[in-house]
């Protein structure tokens, strides 16, 4: 069988793929895909017990491995190793700082992060885990916690994965791919059963990552839908809605790096500054600019308090929902964006690449959270309320909910499910390039239809997954997909440092 590339060249398609990987990864995708349809009316209640199994056997994990991961690259960027340049001393950057962080912010976190804005901050100040509900207390800990889950640790994760794969290919000559992070550990052996069974895992963790923040983004998008259009808010029109915008993003991934994902980005990070403009200017200006200097420096203040908490005191479970899930989450998406980062970052030294990846995307997740998440707490304190009300009732709505309070509540409304949906083009198109370099062994000129194959199997596995048991089901996807990620990366940390250390000795020049 032979496929036309992009190119128009003719590549033979067992020769595009690393079969090793292509194929068991499709299995076990294509098989939970087939069994979570087949058992559909009991796979929800295996999810529920996967999730609370992970949960309380391995949430400090989590904990430990975030905190570790962030110190750890905190102290790379401030190192004797923070002038080398990815690629070599005269390597340059493929892509303007703008774009840069535009396609770090929309390929990580930009779906989700832009619905969540108000329902995780309300939600937390109206069920908080410690402390009393509803009050100014209440409403300073949600902002802490949201910061947390959106910030620095989750970053971290993703800068420490994305440094790993980008020195070993632009400093060490190796394949774009997750096996290569353990070179220094494992050398040859990298390129038989052990590495296959790492990209194998990295592909999977990446489907179930993706496929999570795929779910999650699409039922606000159907919130959205329903306000505007009347369109009933259920698993069948998600399913459909998963199937128009997947074939959007097909269109996406044709295009290619530069003419695709690097278009959408920048417009989608355009829709999301005039969202931000839009709301200080109608809505509480001045409380919304103090509260965002406040509670950005409540955060930094509190940080490791709040990021080494563990509720162990109190007996409960609110972090199984909440704080473990996010953390898996971002272990999970780790070699998708991860991969992608490394593969936009040639020509940043170690110093730049940290500071951006870190302060870059932290600040615009602060600056969101704070905007949309701080005038929802004035309605709640000083003006009519409901916010928590419609946020219990239906966690997708907590964004529609504020902006119907404010001017031009229809056009808002459809400028966000709008930018929702570019928002889950690029997420889509930028899994794809990653999942088909992973399979490929790091091959740039693959044929599009792999790309196309992709990019459908991630539409699937979203809608059983929504299918398959809602929001239970998504966050079971990313728990139990990020456990074997997250002692991955650990065990990085010493690989990228020991490689590291060698480079220095070996390059005494400056690499500024």
């Amino acid at each position: 069988m032979v496929i036309k590339d992009s190119k128009s060249t003719q590549v033979p398609f067992l020769k595009s793929i690393q079969p090793w990987v292509f194929f068991p990864s499709a299995g076990l995708i294509v098989l939970f895909v087939t069994l979570t349809l087949i058992f559909q009316e009991s796979v929800g209640d295996l999810f529920e017990s996967a999730q609370s199994y992970i949960s309380t056997r391995f949430g400090w994990l989590y904990v430990l491995a975030v905190n570790v991961i962030l110190i750890f690259c905190i102290y790379l960027g401030f190192s004797r190793y923070k002038t080398i340049r990815l690629g070599g001393k005269d390597a340059k950057p493929e892509f303007s700082t703008w774009a840069w962080l535009s396609m770090l912010f929309n390929a990580g976190i930009g779906l989700v992060l832009m619905f969540y804005a108000v329902a995780e901050p309300v939600s937390h100040f109206s069920n908080p885990p410690y402390g009393e509900a509803g009050t100014l207390t209440a409403a300073k800990n949600a902002l802490n916690l949201s910061y947390l889950h959106w910030g620095l640790h989750g970053w971290g994760v993703y800068a420490l994965m994305g440094l790993a794969i980008a020195f070993f290919k632009y400093n060490k000559g190796l394949p774009l791919g997750v096996r290569w992070i353990l070179y220094p550990l494992l050398g040859d052996r990298l390129k038989g059963p052990i590495g296959h069974f790492i990209d194998t895992m990295a592909v999977v963790a990446t489907m179930f990552g993706l496929a999570t923040t795929l779910g999650l983004g699409i039922q606000h998008i159907n919130s959205g839908m329903e306000y505007l259009f009347n369109i009933p808010i259920s698993a069948n029109v998600q399913v459909i809605l998963i199937g128009i915008i997947t074939i959007c993003a097909t269109a996406s991934v044709v295009s290619g790096l530069h003419n695709g994902i690097q278009v959408l980005s920048k417009i989608a990070s355009i829709m999301a500054i005039t969202l931000m403009a839009f709301m200080v200017i109608v809505g509480p200006t001045l409380f919304i600019l103090g509260s965002t200097v406040q509670s950005t420096g409540s955060y930094i203040q509190s940080l490791i308090g709040t990021a080494t908490w563990m509720e162990v005191y109190r007996g409960t479970h609110w972090m199984d929902s909440w704080t473990f899930f996010y953390w898996a989450w971002w272990f999970a998406w780790a070699p998708f964006v991860g991969l992608f980062i490394a593969r936009i970052s040639r020509g940043r030294t170690i110093r730049e690449f940290m500071m951006g990846v870190l302060l870059g995307p932290t600040a615009a997740s602060i600056v969101w959270i704070s905007i949309f998440g701080n005038t929802a707490f004035y309605v709640e304190l000083f003006g009519p309320g409901g916010i928590s009300e419609a946020v219990q009732e239906n966690i997708n709505t907590g964004l529609y909910s504020l902006l119907e309070l404010y001017p031009l509540p229809y056009l808002s409304i459809f400028f966000v499910v709008l930018a929702g949906v570019i928002f889950f083009v690029t997420s889509s198109d930028s899994g794809s390039l990653v999942i088909d370099f992973i399979t490929s062994g790091g091959r740039d000129d693959t044929p599009v239809k792999l790309r196309i194959f992709w990019a459908l199997i991630e539409g699937a596995v979203a809608s059983v997954l929504v299918l398959g048991g809602g929001l239970i089901a998504l966050q079971t996807g990313s728990l139990v997909t990020g456990l074997p990620v997250c002692v991955l990366m650990l065990v990085v940390c010493y690989s990228i440092l020991k490689a590291l250390k060698k480079y220095k000795a070996e390059n005494k020049e400056s690499h500024e």
